[in-house]
């Protein structure tokens, strides 16, 4: 078992480490950059808890993972890649002014490792614990999901740090959710001179933009959106390629079988057009009956905090698949994810700190 003496949750001591991660700056698939990154988690980890953080290394990156020894009750899960490029931060320095700490990364999800590591920081045992931090979860997690869901299967119960919902609230349920490509390829010809010689890539994928849109079951929570189109080359010339992207969300499972099938099934309405697929939905749905039991624990930790489903995938998705009790959004409340506005109401920290400890301490009890 880890060696480590419980301090009090100190805001202050919070906003410190929350600035030395977000000035540690960590776009996905920047290895260098996510290299820096680990180390810099490793080191608050370890300052502030004891033990070893290990390195595991990864095609995208190292991620960090620390255990507290004894038989694993409970994964700490959560990611220190961000969306944002290198150079964001000389724009956006981390500043804290009227009552929001600010700066790349902080919301998502930097401000949730903190406090999470502040919160197991005010328990006297840490026996059961494991921490994971992961390096590609915002370009869908493909180098940790066996690493995630072996830890997850292993303790058994999962507390996700994403950050909060509007309000506060917990994520007790997520959408399944992927991205489609669709190539189309026809035949380029002079527009002018020939154009019935050509297939017109452009024309046939317009057709299916129209047949994608109309997979979408709002009814059931299936989104289906078409969100990049490309084609053409100049404008003399009938494009022989077009490509579209889809973004896909769904709550079931039938329905994720649904839309894959009708993507595979996907037939070109021109003559001589050809269509190929990729991508599917990577991250299966996160049913809310998957959170029920510890979100209840968080309701007698925190009486009336509110629970949401939401659209949004993150790697308690994963977690939930596999059946492993799983409560999302315990990390920062804030907002503006993936955007300049992006913040953390410092006055609630503590608060979420706190609950990290009681669900953490509930978990090691039971």
């Amino acid at each position: 078992m880890t060696t480590h003496k419980a301090v009090p949750v100190s805001v202050d001591a919070m906003i410190e480490d929350l600035r030395t991660l977000v000035e540690v700056e960590s776009p996905s698939r920047d290895r260098d950059a996510l290299t820096a990154s680990a180390k810099a988690v490793a080191a608050v980890v370890e300052r502030r808890l004891g033990g070893h953080a290990v390195l595991v290394d990864s095609p995208v990156g190292p991620h960090v993972h620390w255990s507290g020894g004894g038989d694993p009750r409970v994964l700490v899960l959560g990611h220190h890649d961000t969306v944002f490029p290198l150079g964001t931060l000389e724009r956006r320095p981390f500043k804290v002014e009227a009552g929001h700490a600010t700066g790349p990364g902080v919301f998502d999800m930097l401000g949730g490792l903190v406090q999470a590591v502040h919160g197991l920081a005010a328990l006297d045992d840490l026996s059961g614990v494991e921490i994971l931090v992961t390096a590609d979860e915002e370009v869908g997690s493909h180098a940790s999901r066996a690493l995630i869901e072996e830890r997850a299967l292993a303790c058994g119960a999962v507390l996700v740090f994403e950050g909060a919902a509007d309000g506060g609230g917990l994520k007790t349920g997520r959408k399944g959710c992927g991205t489609f490509q669709v190539s189309v390829t026809g035949r380029a010809s002079h527009a002018g001179l020939e154009p019935a010689a050509g297939v017109n890539a452009l024309v046939e994928a317009a057709h299916q933009v129209l047949a994608i849109a109309a997979l979408g079951r709002p009814e059931l929570g299936t989104t289906v959106t078409p969100t990049v189109a490309a084609a053409g080359t100049l404008d003399n010339v009938v494009p022989a390629r077009a490509s579209i992207v889809v973004d896909v969300r769904v709550e079931s499972a039938d329905e994720k079988a649904r839309v894959g099938a009708a993507f595979a099934a996907l037939t070109p309405y021109l003559d001589e057009a050809e269509i190929t697929v990729e991508g599917g939905i990577g991250r299966p749905p996160m049913p809310e009956s998957a959170s029920a039991e510890l979100f209840a624990l968080a309701r007698r930790l925190v009486p009336g905090i509110e629970g949401v489903a939401v659209g949004g995938g993150s790697d308690g998705n994963f977690t939930a698949a596999l059946g492993v009790p799983t409560l999302d959004g315990l990390g920062a409340v804030g907002g503006g994810a993936h955007a300049d506005h992006e913040y953390v109401v410092v006055d609630a920290m503590a608060g979420r700190a706190h609950l990290t400890a009681g669900l953490v301490r509930a978990l090691q009890e039971k």
